[in-house]
């Protein structure tokens, strides 16, 4: 199974003529990331998540791709758009998912507010917006490493929560270069880590 980060919070998850996209949104490289894809997880509305108008391209391209995203999302997504809920297990592209979690990671006041769905795949686990530990053995954790509601105490406890045989970073597009260091040399000390370059892959 092959690893591609495509900037940001979008990776893509590719076994043979499989091809999985989680998070396509307007910080990546999202036009380039669905080419060819059979299937996409989207864990919530957020625009550094989901770009709308590359993945309403993709759909019209591609009739037999479908998204898989939270009830309030599919319904706004409309046709080729599946909802699903935390706990459930389904098939995507020919992988086993099962979506965990529920909520977006608070800010502060409650906000965003927003529902939020982390996704295991085959043993690698796209979290979204959150910081929630699941139940399930993970093998590969993507970690986020900036936005609002991350602090690098929280990053390291849930990798702590986690604990998977890897992590790689994601949803680091706000951190300068120096940040980027910093970060990745207290994630260095915690598992098996690495940043997978924008564009770059990964065997797993």
């Amino acid at each position: 199974m092959i690893l591609t980060n495509f900037g940001h919070a979008c990776v893509r998850v590719q076994d043979g003529d499989r091809m999985l996209v989680i998070d396509p949104g307007t910080f990546s490289e999202a036009e380039a990331a669905l080419s060819g894809a059979t299937a996409v997880l989207v864990s919530h509305e957020h625009a550094d998540h989901i770009d709308v108008e590359a993945l309403k391209a993709a759909l019209a391209g591609n009739p037999t791709l479908t998204v898989h995203t939270h009830a309030a999302l599919a319904a706004e997504l409309g046709e080729g758009a599946v909802a699903v809920a935390a706990g459930e297990t389904f098939t995507a592209a020919g992988f086993t998912v099962k979506a965990v979690g529920g909520e977006h990671a608070e800010v502060i006041d409650g906000l965003p507010g927003c529902p939020n769905l982390g996704f295991l795949v085959d043993g690698l686990y796209h979290p979204g917006d959150s910081f929630f530990v699941p139940s399930e053995e993970v093998d590969t954790l993507l970690v986020p490493a900036s936005g609002p509601w991350v602090k690098i105490g929280e990053a390291i406890t849930f990798v702590r929560g986690v604990r998977p045989a890897r992590a790689f970073p994601i949803h680091d597009v706000q951190l300068s270069k120096i940040g980027l260091e910093y970060f990745d040399a207290w994630l260095e000390e915690e598992t098996d880590y690495a940043r997978i370059p924008a564009g770059a892959s990964v065997d797993l």
